[in-house]
């Protein structure tokens, strides 16, 4: 559009000095004068062309003989630009040849997909970080029970019940009680919420106090062996069991994730009974760093006598479980025991990932549908708990490859079909997207005010739909009271007995029926009530007749509809746009809801605003259509103009690829000191503490805590180990461990994605540049050259002999205007991962401030090019011009622009569209 524009002015500004540049047919004289108008020159009687009212440009005029002399198309004289660039744009390549070789040798891209265990360790590998587990054998990964989660509430009820509260507490005269302290004493009653203390918030709900040891026996045996015998997990499912409603419950599925580990196993499914290798036994005890520790110790340790056998007989027995062979599952045994009832089967056939299945027995126990259920909710739960990331992505992509060159081949179809569209109906689309921005505004403003003013209970079309009908109402009195210059107070009060408006509609639009002709409530005619009388003044407007004996009262204005199923409904005085809500709003806070309000009020403003600019221009996004027709002309013309973009979106797509293959091995590499190997007592301590408060808010409480994991991004993840580090004076045991993330950013990764950046803009502008060399040729030629000479060719005949350099000096300040942009991004994560919530909002501020400065920059570049493929002149001079010539009109290139933007914007979600639906329709496939 610009390079027309351009030569249009030119030819005009040539006109009286010499003989006209001939022009094709299409475009007519008219059209160059509206052209000419389009950069800002008044068109004098002798045909020369001014700026600024009638000011000679001076140097910068065309004319022939000049400096600027375009009579005869771009000019023919020219010479190399910016050529020093060439050689930095080819050592760049060279430096990332050689980081890309560096990379191959350590990295393994496998790691940004293969599934990891609960620990972080990567299942089918040889050797995994930090001494964690060989998996060659194991691929798959499954779930088994989390046996500490699980059986909490069994072992809480344990060491909470009377019983043994009594032996740890009291003895019985002849044994002196196990806690021989009274600090240790309360304690313990504190860790059981048996008395109020600071850790509780009332007394633990753990299945029933157990008063003597047989009680504590037959419960506790029961509840356990429901864990532990696989032949009773239709029991354990059910609410008729000795757990009750404890796993049955969907609350128990919602929690999948504290319930089940994820392991790496030879297949899905596995149960001890049916594996290869010999079973391992497993008594649990819980972890050094719980509560009620001690006393466990202490009862498993204690002499057996009257009071304490019992009791450690029940803990040696009811609290053992089977593992899988380690051969099957290559971790310690408490981590190996399979949850009774759940089986696993892959996600998709052949996949490493697995999903819940449900024993047979436990499908019997709780019906099919109970049973399915279930198995979604608890992979949903596993599914809210994953964290995506980009070496997920990266992982997903490799994997799904072929899809994506598929999909981009048939994105780039759908392009050049819209492309041939635009021809024909340019013109129609644009005026219907300005018309759907005027839609925009209206529907906004609506959207919010009818927002601010729903009831609470009520949906946001019924608000909408009642709001629509109080102003309709509401324009039609208006206009009947101007033209008959008669007024009707519609006011009441209280339950409006007292209303004598002419409101004839409901509050959802419905015709009111005439009161003394309605057959649906016969009772109520003027004869009865008196606010219906006199009914020829009462005809069918809302009225709220009763008597006071009456038993039902409404509680506002109504009327008799002439819905044959909705027969009354309640009513609006004519005026009320937003009723009160006498239930409360759907936005309880007032100032929320009046921030609402006077932005819908804002948005109706620009509303008007931008109509009034649209009439203002509308000259001009004619003459913006008609350029665009004018281009449309040019390509079919010129149709293999269409494939420098084929040739464009190809080189992108395999630099893509390519460069995503070589950045997988640098992501994959995780150095072994990245994250901590040590232990950490609390979760607190090792995945840090969030900030609660809004981001304007400040103060001590708001300050979130960087945990010894997750301190630097990319973040690693938390486990729990059942071995812990044993406390050491006053220092608690520590159980808690780091998983490193599976990928990092390091320098290599810098280096290979700035030349990732800088190729991308080279291919970007190396296809500006040729198109506006082409262009440029195609205006100038006679009418009967044109469509017959090879522009196309000459254009990349002149641009990759003159001006490569120029395309690279351009392509590198795009480039490192962008690296800085994802460099704010990364050091925005670091801040988070730092808790530090001003820099993470100073950094945001940044990268969107570095982004418009990318857009100035990205258009001025593309007239840059514009210049060079006129002028022959290098970036700078070119940049330098460009900007004059912007700066002059401003106006019209910010017309063009937002037309321009308009049309990118219909083919964006036309081809987005499309695009989406068939990758959608491949992935099914």
């Amino acid at each position: 559009q610009a390079i027309l524009a351009e030569a249009a002015r030119t030819t005009r500004a040539s006109r009286a000095g010499f003989r006209r540049a001939p022009v094709s047919t299409v475009v007519r004289p008219g059209d160059l004068r509206r052209l000419a108008s389009a950069q800002g020159e008044p068109v004098n009687k002798m045909g020369s062309m001014c700026c600024g009212g009638g000011e000679n440009e001076g140097a910068n005029e065309f004319k022939k003989g000049g400096e600027n002399d375009l009579s005869e198309g771009p000019v023919k004289s020219r010479g190399c630009t910016d050529i020093l660039c060439l050689p930095l744009f080819a050592l760049a390549q060279v430096i990332f040849i050689m980081v890309t070789i560096a990379g191959l040798a350590d990295g393994d891209p496998t790691k940004l997909y293969k599934p990891r265990d609960f620990r972080g360790s990567y299942c089918g590998v040889e050797t995994n970080w930090n001494g964690g587990p060989s998996t060659v054998s194991q691929t798959k990964l499954s779930y088994t029970m989390n046996v500490s989660s699980t059986v909490d509430i069994i072992f809480k009820q344990t060491l909470c019940s009377s019983a043994v509260r009594d032996v740890l507490t009291q003895g019985d005269g002849s044994f002196s009680p196990l806690l021989d302290t009274q600090e240790k004493i309360d304690e313990y009653l504190c860790d059981c919420c048996l008395v109020p203390c600071t850790r509780c918030e009332g007394q633990l709900d753990n299945g029933g106090d157990l008063a003597s040891s047989a009680d504590l026996l037959t419960t506790v045996s029961g509840r356990m062996s429901e864990l532990t015998d696989p032949g009773k997990a239709g029991d354990l499912f059910s609410p008729s069991g000795s757990n009750g409603n404890t796993f049955s419950a969907s609350a128990f599925w919602e929690q999948a994730t504290k319930y089940f580990n994820q392991v790496c196993l030879p297949t899905c499914s596995v149960d001890v009974a049916n594996a290869s290798g010999t079973p391992r036994s497993f008594l649990w005890a819980p972890t050094a760093d719980l509560d009620l520790y001690d006393e466990w110790m202490v009862l498993s340790n204690a002499a057996n006598n009257t009071m304490t056998s019992a009791v450690k007989s029940l803990l040696a027995e009811a609290f053992s479980f089977s593992a899988l062979p380690e051969s099957v599952c290559p971790y310690r045994p408490e981590m190996c025991v399979p949850f009774p009832g759940i089986d696993a089967t892959e996600v998709t056939e052949g996949s490493s990932y697995c999903t819940f299945a449900l024993a047979a027995g436990v499908v019997d126990a709780l019906g099919s549908a109970a049973s399915s259920a279930f198995e979604t909710i608890g992979l949903d739960a596993f599914s809210s708990s994953a964290s995506e990331s980009f070496g997920d992505w990266v992982g997903d992509f490799q994997q799904s490859l072929d899809t994506f060159v598929l999909t981009a081949f048939l994105s780039f179809v759908l392009g050049l079909v819209f492309l041939v569209l635009l021809r024909f109906f340019i013109g129609i689309c644009v005026w219907i997207a300005v018309f759907c921005t005027i839609l925009a505004f209206f529907f906004g403003g609506a959207f919010l005010f009818v927002l601010s003013g729903q009831c609470e209970g009520t949906g946001l079309l019924d608000t909408g739909k009642q709001v629509s009908v109080a102003v309709v109402v509401a324009g039609q009195a208006a206009a009947t009271s101007a033209i008959t210059g008669e007024s009707v107070s519609e006011a009441f009060t209280g339950n409006g007995a007292d209303y004598r408006g002419r409101q004839e509609r409901s509050i959802y639009g419905k015709k009111c029926l005439t009161w003394e002709t309605q057959d649906s409530f016969p009772a109520y005619r003027a004869a009865n009530y008196t606010a219906l009388s006199p009914a020829s003044a009462t005809k069918n407007y809302c009225r709220n007749p009763y008597k006071a004996d009456d038993a039902n009262k409404a509680k506002t204005i109504w009327c008799v509809t002439s819905d044959p199923v909705i027969k009354w409904e309640e009513c609006l005085p004519i005026g009320v746009i937003q009723p009160e809500c006498p239930h409360g709003y759907a936005i309880s806070g007032e100032t929320m809801r009046e921030a609402l309000y006077y932005t819908s009020c804002v948005v109706w403003v620009l509303g008007i605003l931008w109509v009034i600019i649209i009439l203002i221009f509308v000259k001009r996004i004619r003459l913006a259509i008609a350029l665009n027709k004018v281009a449309a002309v040019y390509l079919a013309s010129n149709p293999t103009t269409l494939l420098i973009p084929v040739v464009q979106a190809i080189i992108a797509i395999v630099w893509g690829l390519l460069w995503f293959l070589s950045a997988s091995f640098l992501l994959s590499q995780v150095p072994d000191t990245y994250t901590p190997t040590g232990y950490f007592a609390t979760y607190a301590e090792a995945f840090g503490t969030a900030s609660a408060c809004a981001f304007w808010e400040t103060g001590p409480d708001c300050e979130g805590t960087p945990g010894a994991c997750t301190d630097k991004w990319p973040t690693g993840s938390v486990w729990k180990d059942s071995v812990c580090e044993p406390s050491v004076g006053s220092d608690p045991a520590k159980c808690w461990r780091c998983a490193p993330p599976r990928y990092v950013f390091d320098i290599r990764f810098a280096i290979s994605f700035f030349v990732f950046l800088w190729n991308n803009a080279f291919n970007v502008a190396l296809g500006q540049m040729l198109i506006a060399m082409a262009v440029g040729l195609w205006f100038f030629l006679d009418k009967e050259a044109k469509g017959k000479t090879f522009v196309v060719g000459k254009a990349i005949k002149t641009v990759f002999r003159y001006h490569l350099g120029t395309v690279a000096f351009g392509s590198f300040i795009i480039a490192v205007i962008q690296f800085i942009r994802y460099l704010m991004k990364y050091f925005e994560k670091q801040a988070g991962a730092q808790k530090n919530r001003v820099m993470v909002l100073v950094l945001k501020v940044l990268q969107c401030c570095i982004w418009c400065f990318e857009k100035c920059v990205k258009f001025l570049n593309k007239n840059a090019y514009i210049q060079t493929a006129l002028m022959g002149t290098n970036f700078c001079t070119s940049a330098k011009k460009a900007f004059h010539l912007i700066l002059r009109n401003i106006l019209r290139f910010g017309t063009m622009a937002v037309l321009g933007n308009v049309i990118y914007g219909i083919g964006f979600v036309c081809i987005t569209v499309g695009t989406t639906t068939l990758g959608y329709l491949f992935m099914r496939a």
